[in-house]
């Protein structure tokens, strides 16, 4: 039946009709979307809406997670042909209603009005019933997207996997900075930091605002079973959200990025992980800082495209067979 369908499917991302299914067409051919997905701004009967954020006004080092969203959505397309590796067949492509909801439209040189219209973006995908994953595009995104998550859920539980934790201090909320955001969004209350938890840090901050810390070195000791382990213990139950700065890796396996750190976890600490993680009350979450330029073999992207399926898994374990 695969052969058959990689001999006849074709730009899916237009053609096909349903929202669920493995998709067969070639992987160097059609056009292209995140996991082969229908592209669609109809949010009808859809479970999970993944969107692009092409923003990279924020950075302080390398510019170019602009381009994530493009160089993600290709190299999903190798990842459509059967259920994920390592879920005991759990198959959220063929059992939820997942779509390309297309990218942000915003103006580039405006940059004061890109915080509010990326809240507003995500607001209407909530307000329909769905689900949101980001694929950025700078780690900023997450302060925008946190406070539609907010306005629906209140307070929640943030899982970031990051080298830096993002919580220097800057009390003007209308700046635009990758680096404080989450500073900003425990402050204005979107985040509750007692039930959160950032893992992989292993860059300086003297307040990280009381947010527990799983930092690189105790990841590389722990091991990532026990790590994950840990996260759980912390999150509870909580409604959480999930960020994954693709700068959690180390370089040697995601070199595409503007501010990599040597010591990082490897591709593999980080499916354990994700996949240990599995009954944890996500509601939401975005892939961020891929950038393209810095890595012309494309691992980065692939990184990223995985990192996504794995969220996709870890929102859909819970809803599984509803």
């Amino acid at each position: 039946m695969a052969l058959e369908d990689a001999k006849n499917q074709v730009d899916q991302a237009f053609t096909r009709e349903s929202s669920r299914g493995l998709y067969y067409e070639n992987t160097f051919g059609g056009a292209l979307s995140f996991l082969r997905r229908r592209y669609t701004k109809d949010l009808t009967g859809v479970d999970l809406a993944v969107t692009g954020v092409p923003f990279d006004q924020a950075v302080t080092n390398r510019p170019g997670a602009r381009l994530g969203p493009r160089a993600v959505r290709e190299a999903s397309a190798l990842q459509v042909f059967d259920p994920p590796y390592g879920w005991d067949g759990f198959s959220p492509l063929e059992e939820f209603d997942i779509v390309d909801y297309g990218d942000l439209a915003f103006d580039y040189a405006d940059i004061p009005a890109f915080p509010g219209a990326l809240t507003a973006h995500i607001r209407g995908i909530l307000e329909r019933g769905a689900a949101s994953l980001a694929l950025g595009g700078d780690h900023y995104i997450s302060f925008p997207i946190l406070r539609a998550y907010a306005e629906k859920f209140g307070p929640l539980s943030l899982l970031q996997f990051d080298a830096h934790s993002d919580t220097w201090a800057d009390d003007d909320m209308t700046r635009v900075d990758h680096g404080t955001m989450f500073y900003k969004a425990v402050k204005e209350g979107l985040v509750d930091p007692k039930r959160s938890v950032q893992v992989g840090i292993r860059t300086v901050n003297p307040d990280n605002l009381g947010v527990p810390t799983i930092d690189a070195r105790e990841v590389h000791e722990r091991g990532p079973v026990e790590t994950a382990k840990k996260i759980k213990e912390i999150l509870g139950d909580a409604q959480t959200y999930v960020t994954f700065d693709i700068d959690c890796l180390d370089p040697g396996f995601a070199p595409g990025t503007g501010t990599p750190v040597w010591g990082g976890l490897s591709s593999g600490h980080a499916a354990i992980i994700l996949r240990d993680l599995a009954g944890i009350n996500m509601v939401g979450g975005d892939v961020v800082e891929v950038s393209p330029p810095y890595d012309p073999s494309g691992a980065t992207a692939v990184a990223g495209a995985h990192v996504a399926m794995e969220l996709i898994c870890l929102w859909g374990w819970t809803r599984r067979g509803a």
